[in-house]
This record gives structure tokens, C-alpha cells and sequence, in this order.
């Protein structure tokens, strides 16, 4: 496997069910597949283990962000591309996070997917919990999610095949 001359984060945005994890694993493979080595740090995965200390109030998301980011900064600074695939829906800690990783090194996407479509999709049954009072604190629900203003780019996962969106992710 040979090593990226410099690389690369690619910070997934979205609500949940947008197709962020989806996404990252076609971008890893597609990396991967180029000899480039990758790592996919996905939001739901870090709160099974090294989150798994963290709640969902703001103080503990941005937490959950920062985290991911220190990983993604390790990986980078290891020649190691890494794809980060989480809802992270506050954009000050965004921002920190890309300080954080570097902004030169990182692309912010927002996968844009409507909520509409999120909610028909809801592949862990987080939106029908959260419309029916058993979970709080659901993005795009009950706690706000605040759309970066100008990705790197925008996918909607509902109007964009995956092998398109890929391309479109190695070429941003």
C-alpha cells in the first residue's frame, strides 16, 4: 500500500440517516482500492466505545467531535487518510475540529439529504423513538442542526448515486 504525499480528512456532515456512513465506507474502499490507505471514524462507532462516556447534550457532542478529530489528526499525521462520518450538528465544534486536523487538510461535506427523506429511511428507528416521545435530544427533531455554510461539497444521498458521489468526494 503506498503512502499519500499528504493526507486527507474527509469530515462528513449530516442528519442521522443521511447516508454520511454509507458514504464514507464507498470512500474508503474507493481509496483503498488506489493503494491509498484509509480509516473510517464513524460517529456511531465512538459512541460504542470511546464515547461511550458522552451523552447528547451540546457540552458532550462537542466533546464526541473533538475526539474524532484528535483521531483523524493522528491518522493524517501518520499518512493515513481518514474519513469521519458523524452528525456533529454544531458548527463552532466543526471548526474546532478542523483546527484541530488542519483546514488544509480537511473537506468539509455536508450530505445534505432532506429530513423528509431521512425520516422514511430512519435505519435504527431513531426518528419514529424520537416522534413518539421515547428519545430525546434527536438531531433534527428535538436538537437543532446547523448546515455548514460553504462545504467543500454538498450530496444529497436521495438525488446522488454512491459511485457518483464518490468521485465527486476523491475530486473536492
Amino acid at each position: 500500500m503506498k503512502k499519500p504525499e499528504t493526507a486527507t480528512t474527509w469530515w462528513l456532515t449530516g442528519l442521522p440517516g443521511a447516508g454520511k456512513t454509507t458514504l464514507a465506507q464507498a470512500l474508503a474502499a474507493a481509496l483503498r482500492e488506489r493503494g491509498e490507505p484509509a480509516c473510517v471514524i464513524d460517529g456511531d462507532e465512538l459512541r460504542t466505545g470511546l464515547c461511550k462516556d458522552l451523552g447528547f447534550d451540546e457540552a458532550s457532542r462537542a466533546e464526541n467531535v473533538r475526539r474524532a478529530a484528535h483521531m483523524a489528526q493522528l491518522l493524517n499525521a501518520n499518512a493515513i487518510h481518514a474519513v469521519v462520518a458523524m452528525v456533529s450538528p454544531a458548527a463552532p465544534a466543526r471548526a474546532a475540529a478542523y483546527a484541530t486536523i488542519g483546514v488544509d487538510r480537511c473537506k468539509e461535506v455536508h450530505v445534505s439529504t432532506p429530513l423528509e427523506v431521512c425520516e422514511k429511511r430512519d435505519p435504527k428507528g431513531l426518528y419514529a423513538r424520537a416522534r413518539a416521545n421515547q428519545l430525546t435530544q434527536m438531531t433534527g427533531i428535538h436538537a437543532g442542526y446547523e448546515a455548514p455554510g460553504s462545504p467543500a461539497l454538498r450530496i444529497d444521498t436521495s438525488q446522488t448515486d454512491l459511485q457518483v458521489a464518490v468521485q465527486q468526494l476523491l475530486r473536492a
